[in-house]
């Protein structure tokens, strides 16, 4: 019980120890002095609230906010002291606040609740007391074994003990953890593996030894000691022994593995870690105008309380006759006195502070969120992928990128690799056909006979056949389960009844053609690979797998050969395998590889060792020392990889095709007139980046491509990096590009930033490639925080950049072919890189200008509010009376004037959707924030304070020294205060302020829907409606109604009518003629653009909905068939069925 509290309460210690010791089966030693480690239950816990801690948690986070904080005091003052407005008017909207906030979220942690609850009682079957129990999820123990059938999801992390297969192997697919659906073969080690049945299992004596949690789904180092009469034998385990819970068992019957990590501390719910968070630039303004309004509110204050007590220095003013004060009032401190009031004044503006503000911005980024997905244009018909939000607190920010930061492979290709070259022994070759042809050569072999091969071709095509980790699956996929020859079944099939399956697509285009050409790879099973060299079947036995790691850049498995021989197969980047090459066509081999990446072909070096029998020992020896080391194995492991990997055998290169995406030369010439750099971040070689570069339109033909490539010390670098800056300087029209290596990119970021920097921010165009992962978010972070501070936008497909793509201000995942880790880190998901285009020049920018005007308007409408109230001071002898009602006051914010805000920001459109991407420099309109300028803020601050003075002094000019205020025209001086007194004065200046700030509105409006008008015309209804009936009847629930037929008296005034109509129009006109002015005489390159919005002419039967508005709900009304225009917009319209449409004409 005292463990659940601590756990409740977060305060669970961290594991002592740095290893975890699981006992199978939980068999436990007998010894008195062993002590049992403590771990987690099974139980996932992705709800954020317990029904405990819901309440205070919450509220603890809500009032954490600058603004809820600040309501609270006011709220809490005006309970402790005597103040000139209720308690209500500040504590009931804060409540609104606090109430919606906790209800939304309280819903979706419910949510997660309830997803919890499903997972954690889902049936399991486990091991105990020699038989199989059926229990719940959250019931499974660390040390538990497990038993998990075909298709099932596995309910926690297992170390594999034995599977249905003699091998011990099994195939997953890791899809939900990171999106990669190729089947993945795991492995038990050969002392568990026989044991495929519970008796075997319950008998079994082992135990395994492993970290403690972490994190990275691809890493894991333990070791498992079986015992066997009496002899404990010790096995390394790796991330190729462990099954991931949320991972999915295929194409095997069944397995049986042991619990090592459970719920919360299994790597997929490390992995529920939240991101940093972001914040846009938008609130990071929003803050700074809150605070700047915060000093307008204390000096107002300050300046009141002074006013009122010079004001008191007369004895007249002091202490008049009709206000006497108490004895105690007389003998009361100066200073609390003075601390009092000051805090009264404080309460009496406090409403100068927006609070719906938050509540206001955050509907509105979540409702605005739903139209990335809903916009056709974003989604991808032949994947089925529409465009997804993963935070909505970012979308004005896609209104701002000013870099962009993209991958190359899957993001700005296909990703879809196809075999066209290769060097063997210094001879270029082809595939003509299912062909290796030599270059020069054509195909002039009889069809079907055998290509004639010699002895380096045949074994450079072994080697493409045998280095890899791809997977096979056949029609009929248990053909390899159950007894008898495992190979039998795959010499049966043709190669029409296998499919490769590869977690990388070169690996599988490269496995694919020498297929094609002769040598095919067409079983494995275990440790065991077989190939058909021209119909000869041929076995190796796999004795190592070299995993590929970004550092090494290769990857090399060791087989021993069907003549009994042991041979090394590497593959890799050339930088990786050339400098440990001692024999083969080297220097041709350099020359052809760079030949292939002139034409934009990802390139592969392969090559060979052969060990003598003593070499293998030691090659085992050292590998197996390093796989078992608990401490410090990857750097063991890098080390004995070094050691093998050398005195290489160089047999050729192969050069595969990716080719560019869809219109991505034209979305990147978009975004570069948009006035968006971007920059290229691939871990290619250079000569292939440039290539693809220019092909893309990254760089052009006529670009000065600068270099910064193979530096090798810190002086040669900077000397390198002058010299560029100068040739910057003296070629002053000439466009420049820059490409860098991952080699000369770590010495530049090391002691020469700044210059670095000049260097860049002086090109069009930067290409950085060789690129390790962190480099990428290196690169990312040094322009994010560069003394400009740029907004900065990364998109990529890949794990490899993810960090890059949590590095930007906004992150783009791509969903390609390397799995989803990228999407499932994102900020936004879309399924094509051209699609970036719509998603900054049109979704950005209308969020953009939605939210710059939401914010400056609610601090403009409160300055209108509160600004009467503080000058009403001055003639009232600063004595703290309210000037509106406190309904009012309540009121005015949540119902008078929210809906039509919420709606503009949901809904306008400064210029139609195609005209923004067919006139990308609009873009730069918006860019560096420059709505929420300060020179903005200010002007909508001094037309508050305008419109404020104009609201007060014009009713009280207008209506002041009226003596006809009674509706039938009657001259009753002697009740002139009676009829027009404080509250009438109050309620015609509230009055005109709501039929202001929302008819103000209403001009800064150019994209009109019927819910505009409906909340627009229907929110000063219904302050008129609620007025008169507030007003109008006496409420038996409230103890005061100073209100009561004040506003039915005021309507039936003609003067007061007369002084509503005059006051709004003064203080629209000035706004109408400004606007019309600036338009006609100095337009911005939107107002010239908002002339042509409107002519798109289309046809009678056509109903053109806007990309933004295409709801679902919308497009089942009528059944409709799509028609696709090509314009100069390419304009997709949806006309219903049997309809004549007549013309459409461009915009």
């Amino acid at each position: 019980m005292l463990r659940w509290i601590r756990q409740q309460l977060g305060f669970d210690p961290p594991h002592q120890s740095e290893t975890r010791t699981v006992y199978v089966a939980n068999r436990f030693p007998q010894h008195g002095h062993y002590v049992p480690q403590r771990f987690a239950d099974n139980r996932i816990i992705s709800s954020k609230y317990t029904i405990w801690n819901f309440i205070p948690k919450n509220l603890f986070e809500q009032f954490r906010r600058i603004a809820n904080f600040y309501f609270l005091i006011i709220f809490l003052v005006q309970l402790m002291i005597d103040t000139p407005t209720s308690p209500v008017t500040s504590g009931l909207p804060l409540f609104f606040v606090i109430t919606v906030t906790a209800i939304k979220q309280g819903y979706e942690d419910w949510l997660r609740h309830k997803a919890d609850n499903e997972v954690n009682g889902a049936p399991v079957f486990v091991v105990r007391s020699g038989s199989l129990v059926q229990t719940r999820s959250k019931n499974i123990r660390v040390g538990d074994i497990v038993r998990v059938a075909k298709d099932e999801t596995f309910p926690v992390d297992l170390v594999l003990l034995s599977s249905d297969r003699p091998d011990g192997t099994c195939h997953i697919t890791t899809a939900s953890l990171d999106g990669e659906t190729n089947l993945k073969t795991h492995y038990s080690v050969a002392e568990t593996a026989v044991c495929q049945s519970v008796s075997q299992l319950e008998a079994l004596q082992a135990v395994v030894e492993c970290q403690q949690p972490e994190a990275d789904l691809y890493r894991f180092v333990g070791r498992i000691t079986v015992t066997q009469h009496g002899e404990e034998i010790v096995r390394p385990l790796g991330p190729e022994n462990l099954l991931l819970r949320g991972a999915r068992l295929k194409n095997t019957k069944e397995i049986f593995g042991v619990a090592v990590y459970t719920g919360m501390e299994s790597k997929m719910a490390l992995n529920y870690k939240c991101k940093s968070q972001k914040r846009s630039a938008v609130e990071k303004s929003m803050n700074t105008f809150l605070i700047i309004y915060l000093g307008i509110l204390l000096f107002e204050a300050i300046l009141s309380t002074i006013l009122k007590y010079a004001w008191q220095a007369e004895d007249k003013w002091d202490e008049p006759f009709y206000n006497q004060k108490t004895e105690q009032e007389r003998n009361s401190s100066p200073i609390l006195k003075f601390i009092s009031d000051f805090l009264a004044f404080l309460v009496l503006y406090n409403f100068i502070i927006p609070i719906s503000l938050y509540v206001t911005v955050e509907m509105q980024k979540f409702l605005g969120s739903f139209f990335i997905g809903w916009d056709l244009d974003l989604y991808h018909e032949e994947s089925d992928q529409k465009a997804q939000v993963n935070t909505s607190d970012l979308n004005e920010e896609l209104g701002q990128v000013e870099y962009v930061f993209t991958d190359k492979t899957g993001t700005l290709t296909e990703n879809e690799m196809q075999f066209r070259e290769c060097s063997i022994n210094g001879t270029k070759y082809r595939e003509v056909n299912g062909k290796l042809v030599p270059e020069g050569m054509t195909d002039d072999t009889p069809d079907g006979s055998t290509p004639h091969l010699i002895g380096d071709e045949v074994l450079f095509l072994k080697a493409v056949s045998l280095c890899h980790t791809v997977q096979i699956s056949y029609d009929q996929p248990d053909c390899l389960v159950g007894g008898g020859d495992p190979f039998a079944h795959a010499n049966g099939f043709s190669s029409s009844h296998m499919e490769y399956y590869a977690s990388s697509p070169d690996e599988k285009a490269l496995v694919e053609a020498a297929k094609r050409i002769g040598v095919a790879f067409t079983c494995s099973n275990g440790d065991t690979m077989e190939i058909k060299t021209f119909g000869k079947p041929e076995r190796y036995k796999l004795l190592h797998v070299l995993e590929f790691d970004a550092n090494r850049r290769r990857m090399s498995v060791i087989l021993q050969t069907p003549s009994g021989g042991t041979v090394l197969f590497t593959k890799g980047a050339e930088s990786a395998i050339l400098p440990f090459a001692t024999g083969g066509e080297i220097e041709k081999t350099r020359l052809h590889v760079d030949e292939f990446a002139l034409k934009g072909l990802r390139t592969l070096v392969v090559a060979c060792r052969h060990f003598s029998p003593e070499e293998y020992i030691d090659v085992d020896r050292r590998l197996n020392a390093a796989r078992t080391a608990l401490q410090q194995r990857e750097e063991r492991l890098q080390e004995a990889f070094s050691y093998i990997e050398r005195d290489l055998q160089l047999l050729g290169a192969t050069g595969v095709e990716d080719k560019l995406q869809d219109k991505v030369q034209e979305t990147i010439e978009a975004l570069r007139l948009a006035g968006i750099k971007v920059w290229v971040l691939t871990g290619d070689k250079h000569e292939t980046a440039v290539s693809v570069s220019l092909s893309c339109g990254h760089f052009h033909r006529t670009m000065n491509i600068l270099e910064l490539l193979q530096q090798r010390s810190d002086n040669e670098c900077a000397e390198q990096l002058r010299i560029l800056a100068r040739r910057i300087k003296e070629d002053h029209v000439i466009q420049h590009g820059l490409v860098v290596d991952g080699a000369s990119l770590s010495l530049a970021l090391r002691e020469h930033e700044k210059l670095f920097m000049e260097v860049c921010k002086n090109c069009s165009a930067v290409l950085c490639c060789r690129m390790a992962p962190l480099q990428k978010a290196k690169v990312v972070r040094l322009l994010k925080t560069s003394p400009e501070k740029p907004i900065t936008l990364a998109i990529g497909d890949g794990a490899n950049d993810v960090s890059m793509i949590q590095e930007a201000h906004v992150g783009i995942g791509i969903m390609g072919k390397e799995g989803r880790q990228a999407v499932r880190n994102s900020d936004y998901a879309i399924a094509r890189f051209k699609f970036l285009a719509k998603l900054l020049l049109v979704h950005g920018h209308f969020y953009y200008i939605r939210i710059a005007t939401l914010v400056q308007y609610f601090f403009y409408k409160n300055v209108c509010f509160i600004t009467p109230q503080f000058l009403y001071q001055f003639f009232c002898l600063f004595s703290q009376q309210t000037l509106y009602d406190s309904v009012y006051l309540t009121l005015y914010n949540i119902c008078f004037t929210s809906l039509p805000i919420l709606v503009y920001s949901l809904f306008e459109q400064l210029v139609h959707p195609h005209i923004l991407q067919n006139k990308p420099g609009l873009y730069r309109d918006i860019s560096k924030n420059s709505l929420l300028s300060f020179r903005t803020f200010l002007y909508w601050t001094l037309l508050g304070f305008c419109h404020a003075f104009v609201f007060f002094f014009g009713s009280y000019i207008l209506m002041g020294e009226d003596t006809s205020l009674m509706g039938n025209g009657q001259i009753l001086r002697a009740n002139r205060q009676l009829m027009f007194g404080n509250w009438t004065f109050g309620t015609l200046v509230f009055t005109v302020m709501v039929i202001t700030v929302t008819l103000k509105l209403a001009l800064e409006t150019h994209f009109w829907t019927w819910m505009n008008h409906f909340v627009t015309w229907g929110s000063i209804a219904f302050y008129f409606i609620f007025s008169l009936f507030y007003g109008g009847i006496i409420w038996p629930f409230l103890h005061t109604q100073d209100m009561y037929f004040v506003f039915v008296q005021l309507l039936s005034s003609g003067s007061a009518w007369f002084a509503i109509i005059i006051i709004v129009i003064t203080c629209l006109f000035p706004d109408v003629v400004k606007k019309v002015l600036y338009r006609h005489l100095m337009p911005t390159s939107t107002q010239k653009s908002q002339m042509y919005s409107n002519r798109v002419a289309i046809g009678d039967d056509f109903i053109a909905l806007q990309p933004l508005s295409r709801a679902k709900s919308q497009l089942g009304k009528i059944r409709w068939k799509r028609v696709r225009v090509q314009s100069a917009q390419n304009m997709t319209l949806l006309k219903p069925s049997g309809a004549q449409g007549r013309t459409i004409g461009t915009c």
